[in-house]
């Protein structure tokens, strides 16, 4: 585990880490930490052979400074001329010939984006002391008072030890909504997976952040617990959900590359990874055992085999649930073409199959490659691994 590590002394510039979630793709990213300070759950292939560190605050506010500058100067092209021209602006935010071309990047897609929202990275920026994020926060509202929202991603067992006090501080200086990597809420699979927390403490933690007053956005991963533990991965997944009643439930299905410890596991036969149709059993398990919550549910990951799975609870359960069941009552053949027009992204749901001409190209495909029932699912697992 890296440790709390403060190794900058010298400023160099702008960061941006490698990740944010898909809800935050036309976000600021404000670089608080690099990497991960846990980095050993087994399925995930991000930050691996990276230390973990602590950016100064001092380089974190002339980051934003920084893009605050480009920002103004952008605005008066736009006045000027009507349009962002990035010449013109590079000309303009040049300084004895030197520039921050990162956060010139950064800053004119922001702006494309409508600069409604910034995304504070990497994996864990709630493990900086509470008074340095506030005035990271603060400087931020500072700069650009018009955002609307603020996120981050944070570990449970980091949250679990912030005081609600603490929380609350946060949350009043602008960050208003935490993305958590729940994954599962069986003890045996995230022990398993090296997580490093149980079901209790996840709990815990979604509970404190729904208290102080942010949007709570927790990730499930549907095949997580193999063959061997799926029935209770879903059941005791859906449980902690239905305790914290997150504002969001965003799945991300388990795909599994060639270079994380889980592979290993995954070729000897030890671990015993869900085809198609069994994660998608697995999750009308999870849709039904959701109660008494008022969660939105999105599925806005390609890792998905149903990208359309989407809707609030109670009143789209059932909708929900009719999505899942329809795929598994289809025949044999029309779920492999499915699978792989999804795939290959020309399916969002199930419904695009009513599309004539992409489901004759999609099974052209099948044919001319002879994909079948009994061989999809080696066909389906290399061409999830392109979108890791």
């Amino acid at each position: 585990m890296g440790g709390r590590k403060l190794i900058d002394t010298v400023y160099k510039g702008f960061e941006q880490g490698p990740i944010r979630p898909p809800s935050e793709a036309g976000s600021l990213l404000i670089r608080i930490t690099r990497n991960c300070p846990w980095n050993r759950c087994t399925f995930c292939p991000v930050y691996k052979g990276s230390d973990f560190s602590l950016r100064p605050v001092e380089h974190v506010l002339e980051d934003i400074n920084t893009v605050h500058r480009y920002v103004l100067e952008i605005r008066k092209s736009v006045e000027k001329t009507g349009k962002i021209s990035p010449v013109d602006i590079k000309k303009m935010v040049e300084v004895e010939g030197e520039y921050d071309r990162v956060a010139l990047n950064a800053a004119l897609q922001w702006v494309s984006n409508g600069m409604g929202s910034i995304f504070l990275q990497d994996a864990n920026s709630l493990i900086i002391k509470p008074e340095r994020l506030i005035t990271i926060l603060t400087h931020l509202q500072k700069c650009f008072p018009w955002v609307q929202r603020v996120t981050s991603y944070a570990r449970s067992h980091t949250i679990a030890r912030i005081s609600d006090e603490n929380l609350s501080l946060i949350a009043t200086a602008g960050l208003n909504r935490i993305h958590i990597g729940m994954e599962s809420g069986s003890d045996k699979v995230l022990a398993t997976v090296k997580k490093g927390v149980d079901k209790k403490t996840q709990i815990i933690a979604g509970l404190k952040v729904k208290k102080a007053g942010m949007e709570l956005s927790e990730y499930v991963m549907p095949g997580l617990g193999g063959a061997a533990l799926s029935r209770e991965h879903a059941i005791e997944t859906a449980d902690a959900l239905n305790k914290i009643n997150p504002d969001f439930i965003r799945l991300r299905t388990l795909a599994i590359p060639d270079h994380v410890e889980l592979f290993g596991k995954y070729r000897t036969g030890e671990f015993r990874k869900l085809n198609g149709l069994e994660t998608a059993a697995e999750l009308l398990t999870f849709l039904e055992r959701l109660d008494g919550i008022t969660s939105s549910l999105k599925s806005d990951h390609i890792l998905n085999l149903f990208e359309d799975l989407e809707g609030k609870f109670p009143e789209d359960k059932g909708k929900m649930v009719g999505i899942v069941s329809d795929f598994l009552n289809m025949s044999p053949t029309d779920q492999v073409t499915y699978q792989v027009g999804r795939r290959m992204g020309m399916f969002r749901g199930i419904k695009d199959m009513d599309d004539s001409g992409r489901r004759e190209q999609v099974e052209e495909i099948c044919n001319r490659n002879s994909i079948t029932p009994e061989n999809v699912d080696p066909v389906i697992d290399e061409m999830m691994k392109r979108f890791i």
